[in-house]
């Protein structure tokens, strides 16, 4: 991710108050559900989202900061870390990193949603991400086009042009679908110039040699037309 980073004393004693807090919000009773799910960690809590999203208030964004809590790799480190980085300090090189250990989709959303959006070549790694290998790389950058369609309203329609190239490769895959749907159909209802181009891209699914292309895009179509 980076090769050298010069530590802080003042941060390191942030750091630990920071996990000293999060052992406090333990809830063994969810951690236990959740790995029954298949959401597995190397350390778990069970802490709520919105429990570290009040913590985190209480911090200021820090990149050092940031970095230790992401490699301590309990499950609350790491979601703090998406809180607590500094957006305009994230390299690719950090952001293709943080993807390749993402551990569950929960991290995958965490990190999309209060960081990778917020970075200044989202848009580029969204599309570069759906291209990965792995499920939840491809995963990351469906989840990185939902949110972006509802990003700021003054960004052109043309920075989302490249995205309808991917839906016919990522329509394909059952494991995606349910993520493909909704960021595709968040695509289309940012504004009606996009929802006639989804629309228009569905329809083109529908006419190719693949099952769960076609039920993704008669899903697309129906939520769209009922919006």
């Amino acid at each position: 991710m980076e090769d050298f980073i010069l530590d802080d004393p003042q941060v390191e004693i942030v750091f630990q108050e920071i996990l000293k807090r999060i052992k406090t919000l333990k809830n063994g009773d969810t951690a236990v559900a959740m790995a029954k799910r298949g959401m597995i960690y190397k350390v778990n809590y069970g802490a709520s989202v919105i429990s570290l999203q009040n913590l985190a208030a209480h911090y200021t964004r820090n990149h050092l900061l940031a970095f230790k809590l992401w490699n301590k790799q309990w499950r609350e480190s790491m979601i703090m870390a998406t809180l607590l980085e500094e957006p305009d300090k994230v390299t690719d090189n950090q952001m293709d990193f943080w993807v390749k250990n993402f551990q569950t989709s929960e991290i995958a959303e965490q990190a999309v949603m209060n960081l990778f959006v917020k970075t200044g070549f989202a848009f580029e790694k969204a599309y570069s991400y759906c291209l990965g290998k792995k499920y939840i790389v491809k995963i990351t950058g469906l989840l990185m086009i939902g949110r972006l369609a509802l990003s700021d309203e003054s960004i052109t329609d043309d920075k989302f042009d490249p995205f309808f190239e991917l839906m016919s490769p990522l329509s394909k895959d059952t494991q995606l679908s349910t993520t493909f749907i909704r960021a595709f159909t968040r695509l289309g209802m940012r504004n009606p110039n996009l929802r006639q181009v989804t629309l228009k891209y569905a329809n083109i699914l529908k006419t190719i040699d693949s099952e769960t292309s076609r039920n993704n895009a008669e899903e697309i179509i129906k939520q769209l037309e009922q919006e």
